[in-house]
């Protein structure tokens, strides 16, 4: 419990602990156009690369592939974005099969969330993650057992 009270202090520390990232924080690691988003989401997985504490999904790394050919301002080639996947895909994965996806409603139910962040929320429930890293939540809101970390916000 002393790791979330820092974070809510603000202190952000990702050397201990399991760090579920969403799609976003992905996304504006790869898009130099993010500006300030960029810089922090690159620190921010950087720390998370050396410490060997990230975990992603099916979901997200299926986002984010068509967020970085498709959606950013400056989409890059698929094969590209096939590399920073093959990368990415050295960290846990969580694979969203059937149960996870029936939980998922579940939370969509119990919180009136999205599906997709239902989904989202899920996974880092199931990989056991303390912290969820996005902006789609409330920053210090916990959600099952789950820490909802902006890292735009420190």
């Amino acid at each position: 419990m002393a790791q979330r009270e820092r974070f809510l202090r603000r202190e952000v520390n990702y050397t201990k602990g399991r760090f579920f990232v969403d799609t976003n924080v992905l996304v504006y690691a790869y898009d130099s156009t993010a500006g300030k988003k960029w810089r922090t989401s690159s620190e921010v997985l950087s720390s998370l690369w050396i410490h060997r504490t990230g975990i992603v999904s099916t979901q997200v790394i299926q986002e984010l592939f068509v967020s970085l050919t498709q959606k950013v301002k400056h989409p890059i080639q698929p094969e590209t974005a096939r590399e920073i996947i093959s990368d990415l895909l050295r960290w846990p994965l969580v694979v969203n099969g059937g149960g996870n996806i029936l939980q998922a409603v579940d939370l969509q139910i119990r919180y009136h969330f999205s599906f997709w962040d239902s989904l989202i929320l899920q996974a880092a429930v199931v990989s056991k993650s303390e912290f969820l890293l996005t902006e789609d939540f409330q920053d210090g809101q916990v959600i099952e057992s789950v820490t909802v970390v902006n890292p735009f916000l420190r």
